[in-house]
């Protein structure tokens, strides 16, 4: 299952029936799991474990040196999680010092052509990232978003669960959970209902999500003045809980 012409450090830990493709290169200090495809041209750089059932398409780089002039070689770290998928041209980065020192890929994520994950991002399960969209880094992708291609994701930004980008959107500040947003500057537009409905949201929860967004995005008042009203909203909907703990927790603001 490995082919000849692979280059593998004697270092690395291969687990069962991995496939490594010809030209591979996995370096030092590394993990690949169970039933994990390389198919051809993949770098594995060091400090990097990746889990099982995962499919790597040609020329990705997976676990490179962050993109930080600050960086100084410390052995910073890329964890990737269970039954991802990572497309062709992808580039993850490890962490730096300035934060965790990792960078983390959670489980069953879709990663298209040529999307770009930098130095200390999280990201979630279940996700999407449609071709060439870019995180910066620092940013955290909740679990069940999708981000449109060439999405564009400004340093420190957080997209909650659920959310939703529309095709080339930037993003200076934070998505809440639920929201579907487009433009750049990204604006809201809605809730993400068919998602939602897809995920198995009753009307009920659905129900909340919208008083919630109306309350933040359609009722004139102050940010301040609507976390008010979601704080006892939330009383009844743990959807809306998840909203305001999200907003709270915001260091740029969010979009509006």
């Amino acid at each position: 299952m490995i082919h000849p012409t692979a280059i593998i450090d004697p270092s690395a830990r291969i687990g069962e029936n991995v496939s490594i493709g010809p030209y591979c290169i996995i370096e030092a200090d590394t993990v690949i799991g169970d039933d994990t495809v390389l198919k051809s041209h993949v770098v594995v750089a060091n400090h990097t474990e990746i889990g099982r059932g995962n499919k790597i398409y040609p020329f990705a780089s997976i676990g490179e040196d962050p993109q930080d002039k600050k960086f100084a070689n410390e052995p910073t770290r890329l964890v990737i999680g269970d039954h991802n998928t990572i497309r062709e041209y992808v580039t993850i980065n490890r962490g730096t010092v300035d934060d965790d020192g990792i960078t983390t890929v959670g489980s069953h994520n879709w990663i298209m052509a040529y999307v770009h994950i930098a130095h200390d991002c999280i990201l979630g399960d279940h996700t999407i990232l449609a071709n060439c969209s870019s995180l910066a880094g620092h940013v955290h992708v909740g679990d069940h978003v999708i981000l449109g291609g060439f999405t564009k994701l400004h340093q420190f930004c957080r997209v909650g669960a659920h959310a939703f980008t529309a095709m080339d959107s930037g993003f200076q500040k934070d998505v809440p959970p639920f929201v579907m947003a487009q433009g750049n500057p990204a604006k809201p537009r809605a809730i993400n209902f068919e998602g939602l409905k897809r995920r198995g949201f009753d009307a009920t929860r659905i129900a909340a999500i919208k008083k919630a967004y109306r309350i933040i995005y359609k009722s004139d008042l102050k940010l301040e003045q609507a976390m008010d009203e979601l704080t006892a909203l939330a009383s009844e909907s743990a959807d809306v809980q998840m909203m305001v703990d999200f907003i709270k927790a915001s260091s740029r603001s969010i979009i509006r």
